[in-house]
């Protein structure tokens, strides 16, 4: 079994790689600042489970503190490190990009340093489909130009893939860069759409529906992530890419359609215009993963969206 650092361990990928992890026998590292972009009560309940094991030892920290990271590694000697710990988000990007830059581009550097300084098997690093920018040429392939973002989060992801690239190639660092498309599932950042549409929902408050509802995302469970993360800690490579998605699309409307459904009430809608940093559609070719991976996503919408609304009423009635 293998010593696994994980980053950003509290949050809502993290937590449940973290205890896929522990459920097979690793040992795990968790690392997190836990800071307030959203309820940090929710992160420590987030990687409660984990905290009761014994193979697993949190770290809080910042990965902008170069020293931090550097300790972190001395001690730790993980085999392999995921590095999932960023600020995400694209309209709150807009917000404050410097933030984002500090935390992805120069905590990204962070944590390729110390896995140079301190040799791991190999580093699988979070990307994002957002480096695809505004693209309509679908389905996207991890081999697209990827030139033009139009956030400052997804400018950040796609230095974040320079960066490993040249690590990789100076250095010999073997990684794996991993495109996710709108992860959803238990315990989904508040802010997502998926969790926000629930709760608005539920509460019989207006749902906000940017444009005209016809914009399209590739939503993927979080279990079909884990899956591929898990493949990846198992599978060095030199420096490759990859989409982790579903492969399907679903419009803004249906998603809201799907939620109404499983909740079973319906939505107030409230049409606001499109945002700055939004994109027309998103939708991973998986290709790319299938034959290197292995990865082959068991969730379409309309069950993962019944898991969720199910784990979001579980949470009320406990509450």
């Amino acid at each position: 079994m293998k010593r696994i650092l994980v980053t950003g361990a509290a949050g809502f990928i993290g937590s449940h790689l973290c205890e896929a992890l522990l459920a097979r026998g690793d040992t795990v590292i968790g690392l997190d600042d836990f800071n307030d972009y959203y309820d940090p009560a929710v992160k420590r309940w987030n990687i409660a489970g984990p905290t009761a094991s014994e193979r697993f030892a949190l770290h809080e920290g910042d990965i902008r503190d170069e020293d931090a990271v550097m300790r972190l590694f001395e001690r730790e000697r993980p085999d392999v490190v995921v590095h999932l710990a960023a600020r995400a988000g694209v309209r709150p990007s807009i917000q404050d990009p410097n933030l984002y830059y500090t935390v992805n581009v120069i905590g990204g550097q962070h944590m390729l340093d110390a896995c140079r300084r301190y040799p791991v098997s190999h580093l699988v690093f979070a990307s994002s489909s957002s480096v695809y920018g505004g693209s309509t040429d679908v389905p996207f392939r991890e081999t697209d130009p990827v030139a033009r973002p139009i956030s400052p989060y997804a400018a950040t992801k796609r230095m974040n893939e320079l960066q490993a690239h040249v690590y990789s190639h100076l250095y010999g660092l073997r990684v794996t860069m991993l495109r996710f498309f709108t992860v959803y599932g238990p315990r989904q950042r508040p802010d997502m759409a998926i969790h926000q549409f629930t709760r608005r929902i539920l509460e019989e408050r207006p749902v906000p529906m940017f444009g005209d509802g016809e914009s399209r995302r590739d939503y993927t469970y979080i279990e079909d992530i884990i899956d591929g993360l898990i493949r990846c800690v198992d599978t060095p490579f030199r420096y490759e890419i990859f989409n982790l998605g579903e492969s399907r699309t679903t419009s803004l409307r249906e998603l809201i359609a799907l939620i109404e459904k499983h909740v079973g009430k319906p939505a107030r809608i409230d049409p606001q215009p499109l945002q700055p940093g939004d994109v027309p559609i998103t939708y991973a070719d998986i290709s790319h993963a299938r034959e290197f991976l292995g990865y082959n996503p068991r969730f379409d919408m309309d069950a993962g969206i019944a898991r969720f609304v199910q784990w979001y009423r579980d949470q009320q009635t406990r509450e």
